[in-house]
């Protein structure tokens, strides 16, 4: 499920927006408990006028008429066997009110009601409420639309302010996006004001500052390391080819040689492989020669044969195909040998095969298996995160490590007890037409 993630400024503006429309809202649901109160208030006082008016035009006259008009409807109910002194009687809703002040609807109409009872009669004086009805519609009408228009304003306002304040941080992003840590430019702050803009810009020119002597020692380190360590494995190397050259070399010595050239090999390789991943990016522009996955794979299945010289297991390996990629022999060599290393550490019995397709490479072995709660960490850094099914070494974060560099896919199918399945997937690009064959 793709989450998204809204930008600074457009959560600025839906704040503004919400600040608005929540003023707004609760200015208009005071001013409309306003109106209505207001409009019972005055309602209240007119019916107070009419019954006092009313009551002593009663006095003066007891065959005075309640007053009928188009707002006010009066009716005076008598204790005597006349209904009321108009002829007809009061609407039937009236006859449970109690004295005082109701809202009561009749016959349609909503209409705010005075009782007011005295010896052997009671009096109703009735006010409608239709034409204040149709005020306070409208009413209602005006707070909607000006609750619209408020929040419609501040979110207008509120992308605008936000627009304002966050173009100083949208320009240090600019400076900043694509910038080399190694490339000594002026600094980020150099003419920036002294606000919290300026003091990002500062704290990030540190932070490269730091990140650029980092980085220049590793390459230091580097350096030293592809020089120091060369030397020193050719001529372990030379060595060896000398001692193996010699036809009177017993069997187990010879055996020693062979595996102290394979790892004297093996360090060579991987020494190469961590050179070019560490100067990666660093502006190298020649291409890799093209590689022959079938040869760096079977040269890779007879390094790893002896190491199940003493153990029931079949290593066979398959080539379907022959592709060729665009990639550094090392850094092949070493990815699919720490694949057959793991499959030939950890396989006690049984088989190991090696299949080489146009697209991909697959080791599938018989061991123990990897759990399912294991293979999310399986390639992980963390060494307390994978040392209890692969080991505390380099081998397999190495691999996709590498797979990651050049645009590998690699997968791995297992479950405990049932061996476990490596796949290496290469990426589409890497393929370069092979190299015509002698004929």
């Amino acid at each position: 499920m793709i989450r998204l993630k809204p930008t600074l400024r457009l959560r600025v503006a839906a704040g503004f927006a919400l600040l608005g429309l929540i003023v707004s809202l609760a200015l208009g649901g005071w001013l409309l408990w306003a109106f209505r109160d207001l409009e019972h208030r005055l309602i209240d006082e007119a019916l107070s006028a009419e019954l006092e008016d009313y009551l002593a035009r009663l006095d003066r006259n007891p065959r005075s008429l309640p007053p009928q008009t188009v707002t006010l409807r009066g009716y005076l109910v008598q204790q005597t066997p006349v209904a009321t002194l108009r002829g007809d009687l009061p609407p039937a809703e009236l006859g449970a009110l109690t004295p005082g002040r109701h809202t009561l609807e009749v016959e349609g109409v909503s209409y705010r009601v005075a009782v007011h009872r005295s010896a052997g009669a009671t009096l109703y004086m009735l006010h409608s409420r239709a034409q204040l009805a149709r005020r306070e519609h409208r009413f209602v009408l005006m707070l909607i639309l000006g609750v619209t228009l408020t929040a419609l304003l501040s979110a207008t306002g509120g992308w605008w302010l936000a627009g304002r304040v966050t173009a100083p941080v949208r320009g240090l992003a600019e400076r900043v996006r694509g910038r080399d840590p190694t490339d000594p430019l002026a600094p980020v702050g150099a003419d920036l004001p002294n606000d919290e803009v300026g003091e990002l810009a500062r704290t990030i020119d540190g932070y490269l500052r730091r990140l650029r002597a980092f980085v220049e020692r590793e390459r230091t380190f580097v350096r030293s390391v592809n020089h120091e360590l060369r030397t020193p494995l050719a001529v372990i190397q030379g060595a060896v080819e000398v001692l193996d050259s010699d036809p009177g070399l017993e069997g187990r010595t010879r055996e020693r040689v062979e595996r102290i050239s394979r790892a004297a090999r093996g360090m060579a390789d991987l020494t190469t492989a961590l050179l070019v991943l560490a100067r990666e990016g660093q502006g190298q522009t020649n291409p890799p020669t093209p590689c022959a996955v079938d040869e760096v794979l079977a040269e890779c299945v007879e390094l790893h044969r002896p190491l199940l010289r003493h153990k029931p297991v079949t290593l066979q390996c398959a080539i379907e195909a022959h592709p060729v990629l665009s990639v550094a022999r090392p850094l092949l060599s070493i990815a699919l040998g720490n694949l057959l290393r793991n499959a030939c550490t950890y396989t006690e019995k049984g088989r190991i095969q090696v299949t080489l397709s146009q697209s991909e490479v697959r080791v599938e072995d018989t061991g123990p298996g990897i759990p399912a709660e294991e293979l999310d960490c399986l390639f992980a850094e963390d060494l307390g995160c994978r040392r209890t099914i692969r080991g505390e070494g380099i081998g397999l974060p190495l691999v996709k490590r590498i797979a990651d560099v050049q645009g590998w896919r690699i997968a791995v199918e297992s479950h405990a007890g049932r061996g476990a399945n490596f796949r290496i997937c290469f990426a589409p690009s890497d393929a370069v037409m092979p190299p015509p064959r002698p004929v």
